[in-house]
């Protein structure tokens, strides 16, 4: 199943005081950029975070998942959208996803 736009706008609008927060769509779904890198992405209408240092921290008991069951192995967790909440942009942890 296919990522809709609308799914897409709302991640966006949520990450709107990111600077920098760029996307691509691929085959359906769209992989989402910070300063240029990618930190992860949605599929099937599900925000997939790359698990890098500062998000693991922030989120000890996420949950990793397969981005394609049947392909090759991808790990990415859930994310829940509060990771970009003030207190994560505002503690550093923002800062080791350049």
């Amino acid at each position: 199943m296919a990522s809709s736009k609308d799914y897409l706008q709302f991640i966006l609008e949520q990450l709107s005081d990111l600077e920098e927060i760029t996307y691509r769509a691929m085959m359906g779904e769209y992989i989402l950029y910070y300063r240029g890198k990618i930190v992860g992405g949605i599929y099937d209408d599900r925000l997939l975070v790359k698990p890098i240092k500062s998000a693991v921290s922030y989120m000890p008991e996420a949950a990793y998942e397969l981005l394609a069951p049947k392909k090759k192995k991808i790990d990415s967790f859930k994310l829940a959208i509060d990771m970009f909440s003030d207190d994560f942009m505002e503690d550093g942890r923002s800062d080791e996803l350049q």
